[in-house]
C-alpha cells in the first residue's frame, strides 16, 4: 500500500504539519525532530506526492522545454545549460522533442501547459502567429531559447545570427576569397536560415562582391544536405573557392564530399560554418567555425525564466550573447 504523510507522522510521533515542514525544507523545525522525521521517511520508503503538493501550492516546480531536434548535439548542449541552472533553483524539467515540425511544436506546448508547468522554454525555428496564440493562452512565463520572435514580444536569449554569419564570410574574404558559396538553412527559419543568409549577403556587399544566387543552396541542416550542396558546387563551370555553411553538420558533409571527389580542404576549397559543435574538432581538417555559446544560452535562458517565475525584477528581456570565431585548419588563402 502507498505510504502517506499520516503514516510518517505516526511513525515519527509528530504531527502531519511537522512532516510537511520537513519535506518542504522549512527551517522552523528542531534538528532532532527533523532527524526523527527523516529516519521515519527512510524506514517507510515514503515519497512525497508531487501532484498533491502542486495542487496545494499551485506550483509544480517543473519547467517544460521544447527542443527541435533531440539528436542534434547543439541542442543537447543547450539542454545541459538549462538543466544545470534548473537544478540549482530546484526545478525539474520535462524535455519534449518537436522534430522541427510546427504542428508538433504547438501540440507539445499545449500538452506541457496542460501539465501545469510553472514555466516554458521554447527552442525552435520560426515563431509564427500560431505559436504566439499558444503562448498568449498560457498563464505562466515563457522564454525563447536560441531563437526569438519577430517583434520581440516574448523574452528571449540568443546570439546575433546575422552578425555571426557576416563575421564568418568576412573571415573568408580576408583570406582573399571572392567567389564564396553558401549552404543555407531554410529561409523560413528566422535565425539559422534567413538571418545567416542576410549576414552572408551583407559581407559580400561590403566587400564589393556581386551576389550570385547560383552560389547559394538551401539545406535542411543535416549532413546529407551538405553533401548534396557541395556536389552541386563542385560541378559548376566556375567553382567557388570557399564555402560558408549555416551549420557544422552541413559543413562536415561538404568537407567529406570534397575529399571523396579527390579534392582537398583547404587546398581546393576553404570551409567555415556557424555553431562550433563538438563535431567541428572531430572532422579532419578541423573545422573553423563561429562559436555559439550554447551552454550559456541554455543557462541564461533558465535563469531568466526563474526570475520571471519568481516575479523578480528583469532589467533586460531580450538577451544577445557574444560569439567568436574559432580558427582551425579548414580555411586557407586563395591558391595562386
Amino acid at each position: 500500500m502507498t505510504v502517506t504523510i499520516y503514516d510518517v507522522a505516526r511513525e515519527a510521533g509528530v504531527s502531519m504539519a511537522t512532516v510537511s515542514r520537513v519535506v518542504n525544507n522549512n527551517p522552523n523545525v528542531k534538528p532532532a525532530t527533523r532527524k526523527k522525521v527523516y529516519e521515519a521517511i527512510e524506514r517507510l520508503g515514503y515519497r512525497p506526492n508531487a501532484v498533491a503538493r502542486g495542487l496545494a501550492s499551485k506550483k509544480t516546480t517543473t519547467v517544460g522545454v521544447v527542443i527541435p531536434d533531440i539528436s542534434n548535439a547543439i541542442f543537447a548542449e543547450v539542454a545541459r545549460g538549462i538543466e544545470d541552472i534548473a537544478n540549482m533553483y530546484h526545478y525539474n524539467i520535462i524535455l519534449c522533442n518537436a522534430d522541427k515540425k510546427k504542428d508538433k511544436e504547438i501540440r507539445v506546448i499545449n500538452t506541457l501547459l496542460e501539465k501545469q508547468v510553472d514555466g516554458l522554454l521554447f527552442m525552435g525555428g520560426a515563431v509564427t502567429e500560431d505559436h504566439l496564440v499558444a503562448f498568449r493562452t498560457a498563464n505562466v512565463p515563457i522564454v525563447l531559447c536560441a531563437t526569438s520572435d519577430e517583434n520581440d514580444q516574448i523574452p528571449s536569449v540568443d546570439i546575433n545570427h546575422e552578425e555571426a554569419a557576416y563575421d564568418a564570410v568576412m573571415k573568408l574574404i580576408s583570406q582573399g576569397h571572392r567567389r564564396i558559396a553558401m549552404i543555407s538553412g531554410t529561409l523560413q527559419d528566422p535565425a539559422n536560415g534567413f538571418a545567416r543568409f542576410q549576414g552572408y549577403k551583407r559581407a559580400l556587399e561590403q566587400a564589393g562582391i556581386t551576389y550570385d544566387d547560383t552560389l547559394v543552396r538551401i539545406g535542411n541542416y543535416r549532413y546529407e544536405s551538405g553533401v548534396e550542396a557541395m556536389k552541386y558546387f563542385i560541378e559548376l563551370p566556375e567553382r567557388p573557392t570557399a564555402v560558408f555553411s549555416a551549420t557544422d553538420e552541413m559543413a562536415i558533409g561538404a568537407i567529406h564530399c570534397i575529399q571523396d571527389s579527390g579534392l582537398t580542404v583547404p587546398g581546393d576549397f576553404s570551409v567555415i560554418s556557424v555553431d562550433n559543435s563538438r563535431m567541428a574538432s572531430m572532422v579532419r581538417p578541423q573545422l573553423t567555425a563561429v562559436a555559439q555559446p550554447m551552454y550559456d544560452i541554455g543557462a541564461v535562458s533558465m535563469r531568466l525564466l526563474t526570475k520571471l517565475m519568481k516575479k523578480e525584477n528583469v532589467e533586460q528581456s531580450k538577451v544577445l550573447l557574444p560569439h567568436e570565431i574559432v580558427v582551425r585548419q579548414s580555411v586557407g588563402g586563395v591558391q595562386a
